[in-house]
């Protein structure tokens, strides 16, 4: 999309050292991984709490990390950090967007977790249950067994904890999403008259409408998870998008109401 001229040609200081450190994550990860076999996600990456790998640092440092080789990832959300959050730095200072990037961020990772945590409950109860009663058929909900193969009560208990760890520790989220869905949603309250022209289709529209748009399309695609599988969109956290945009409504809220808006 393109606003056209300035005011939003100027490259504002949080904004160019959010850029810098993200593009450093992002070859860090790179060469990191392919020379040394070091995973940053799975040391930075955001982990649900009840995971081996879980640290309380995830909440902020998963923000810098993005899927990679795939460029893709880290264009968009760097592109709409450069497109959108100049004009609110602008706005409000270099201090308060950087409150209102890490607050969103931060807010997006703990709405996230608690979805996570919804979905993940139920898989650690059938778990449970394969554990305390690890009869053939509880036990071939998590393995590949053959109709007649018996496995002792330690093997069964040994295998499932194994299961438990790497089922906790793979559910991993990374990426500055969560934080720029909250920048969207700031540019699309304080500018909300603001048109877009959007790359495809080419056409303008309105701030608010845009960010409208994409709140609803988030929520569609956060609630289509649980109707179907083959959508194509469980690897997306949509409703650390939401959470993004969440957060920042409610903080723009509180400025507005103690007038440091």
């Amino acid at each position: 999309m393109n606003f056209g001229a300035s005011p939003f040609g100027s490259l504002t200081p949080v904004v160019k050292n959010l850029l810098i450190i993200n593009g450093i994550f992002f070859l860090a990860s790179i060469l990191l991984a392919q020379n040394f076999g070091i995973r940053l996600e799975k040391i930075l990456g955001l982990h649900v709490p009840m995971a081996d790998d879980f640290q309380p640092y995830q909440l902020v440092t998963y923000m810098f990390l993005h899927a990679y080789p795939q460029f893709y990832h880290i264009f968009f959300n760097m592109f709409a950090l450069f497109m959108f959050g100049r004009m609110l730095e602008m706005v409000w200072g270099p201090k308060r967007f950087l409150i209102f990037y890490f607050v969103t961020g931060i807010g997006a990772a703990l709405i996230h977790l608690t979805v996570q945590y919804i979905e993940i409950v139920p898989v650690l109860k059938e778990i449970t249950n394969a554990m305390n009663n690890p009869t053939h058929e509880n036990l071939s909900q998590f393995f590949v067994l053959q109709p007649n193969q018996e496995i002792s009560r330690e093997v069964a208990i040994e295998s499932l904890m194994r299961f438990r760890t790497d089922f906790l520790n793979s559910h991993v989220t990374i990426g500055a999403s969560g934080a720029v869905f909250g920048i969207l949603l700031a540019f699309g309250m304080l500018f909300p008259d603001t048109r877009l022209m959007l790359l495809f289709p080419p056409i303008p529209i309105k701030a608010k409408y845009f960010v409208i748009f994409y709140g609803v399309l988030e929520l569609f695609l956060g609630i289509s998870r649980y109707t179907s599988v083959n959508m194509g969109h469980l690897n997306v956290a949509h409703f650390a998008h939401l959470g993004g945009m969440l957060w920042g409504f409610i903080l723009i809220k509180y400025w507005q109401k103690k007038g440091i808006y």
